[in-house]
């Protein structure tokens, strides 16, 4: 787990890629977050979502102070992250951040981990965390993020 205690200026341009669109997901559908979260996540051995039944999930992901953002480019879902409030106002966590396989090598990841950490901010919390172990990829771990816990997950 790593840890912001302050809000960062952060200085990333949005990419040069036609028809690139990032738009919050309200109230999605199982299956398309359950596509989101497997294709993204299954090179990153992401599993603690699929151990939850589809009322557990929904429980979660439908809860107002749980955000879906979906990043489109040409009408393609190309990534996405979820940010959960519900500790807020002292806390607000980044769960989950990825792209699609196929839109990686594009300059999205940056330009999406900025659009997040801005989204976590903007809920004006005391500090904010970001899930990430070991088994992610090797962009997962930001310098600017200072460690607040070895993850248990991956050891």
């Amino acid at each position: 787990m790593l840890e912001m205690t302050a809000e960062p200026l952060l200085q990333v341009p949005i990419p040069a890629i036609p028809k690139l669109m990032l738009m919050r997901a309200e109230h999605p559908s199982i299956a398309f977050y359950r596509f989101l979260y497997d294709t993204v996540g299954r090179d990153y051995a992401w599993v603690d979502r699929k151990a939850l039944s589809d009322s557990e999930l929904a429980g979660i992901i439908h809860d107002e102070r749980v955000e879906v953002w979906v990043m489109h480019v040409a009408g393609q879902p190309a990534g996405f992250f979820e940010i959960d409030g519900r500790s807020a106002p002292e806390l607000v966590e980044l769960l989950y951040l990825g792209l699609v396989p196929e839109f990686h090598g594009r300059g999205l990841g940056k330009w999406l981990l900025a659009e997040a950490i801005r989204a976590c901010w903007a809920q004006k919390p005391e500090r904010v965390i970001v899930e990430t172990c070991t088994l992610d990829g090797p962009a997962a771990r930001p310098a600017r993020w200072r460690e607040a816990s070895p993850c248990p997950d991956c050891g």
